[in-house]
């Protein structure tokens, strides 16, 4: 197992942000692709972003449009999303997540191709 541990999660005022981090204990996570999902409730789970292991690559969902960025911190095992301008439909639990193996620009933002799985922090935006 790969304990991936969310934090930062909490309520805030639309246009308002916030920062989730998500650690890793494995000393390998620098080789691994990280990503972030998140699920609303009665929605399926959604992908928000993902960053390769060399933190170069990224990709983002859709629906993020500039506001999230992704970034990586190799020296201390940890990944964060910091997430701006923050609009009521952002509200939902969001998880992090780590995947072995080559992933493919196709294949980040599949939740299939994620082995470990943190166990979410809620993000609620609202007035």
């Amino acid at each position: 197992q790969v304990p991936l541990v969310e934090s930062g999660g909490g309520l805030v005022q639309p246009g308002g942000s916030l920062r989730l981090s998500c650690a890793a204990s494995e000393d390998t996570y620098s080789t691994y692709t990280m990503a972030w999902f998140r699920q609303a409730p009665g929605k399926e789970r959604e992908f928000v972003a993902a960053s390769k292991s060399s933190g170069t690559t990224t990709r983002y969902g859709d629906f993020v449009k500039g506001r999230f960025t992704i970034s990586r911190d190799r020296f201390k095992r940890t990944m964060s999303l910091q997430m701006n301008s923050l609009k009521p439909e952002d509200t939902a639990v969001y998880y992090c997540a780590l995947g072995t193996g080559t992933k493919i620009w196709s294949s980040l933002a599949r939740a299939d191709e994620y082995d470990y799985w943190g166990q979410g922090t809620q993000v609620t935006v609202s007035s």
